[in-house]
């Protein structure tokens, strides 16, 4: 079973700055990581309608401290709704592509397709949850894994970490 949303969202005690990683979908994974580029939490939450979202969205932005960042896997009309709500609350969002994220963190021979991709993902992800010091799932959802990713990429490029930490390395 997927580790639920309540997971994710909860005081964020510690007044540092924030960054919020979203694999879009009605189904969506999430990861919080805080200034020092370590994830703080993670986790999937299946909103089931784009309606459920819409209510949903504000919710995730209202919790996690002093959010500045929203990184964004998709597009469309939910990716509308998450920069709306981000634009509304004055947090500074950017949408990605799977391509983007992918191309700077794994190697081409583990994106030669979307199902490696997503079994590599799951193994690096849970690299970066040991790294970080998070706590440890019991199961780990793809979209999940991918927010974890995502979320890696974007304190990178934000300058939160200078590279990806040694112990995230691969062979």
């Amino acid at each position: 079973m997927c580790q639920d949303l309540l997971l994710l969202i909860y005081v964020y005690n510690v007044t540092m700055p924030a960054l919020l990683a979203v694999d879009l979908g009605l189904r969506t994974g999430l990861a919080l990581y805080g200034s020092d580029g370590r994830l703080r939490r993670y986790g999937s939450h299946n909103f089931g309608s784009a309606a459920r979202l819409r209510r949903g969205v504000s919710a995730v932005l209202a919790e996690p401290g002093d959010l500045e960042w929203v990184y964004i896997e998709g597009g469309g009309p939910l990716a509308d709704i998450w920069m709306r709500e981000a634009e509304r609350r004055g947090i500074i969002a950017r949408l990605v592509s799977a391509e983007t994220w992918r191309r700077a963190i794994l190697y081409e021979r583990e994106q030669r397709n979307g199902d490696q991709a997503k079994r590599v993902a799951d193994t690096l992800a849970r690299r970066v949850i040991v790294w970080s010091g998070a706590p440890r799932p019991t199961a780990l959802c793809h979209d999940t894994a991918e927010a974890i990713l995502i979320g890696l990429w974007g304190v990178l490029e934000v300058g939160w970490l200078d590279r990806l930490p040694d112990d995230l390395r691969r062979w």
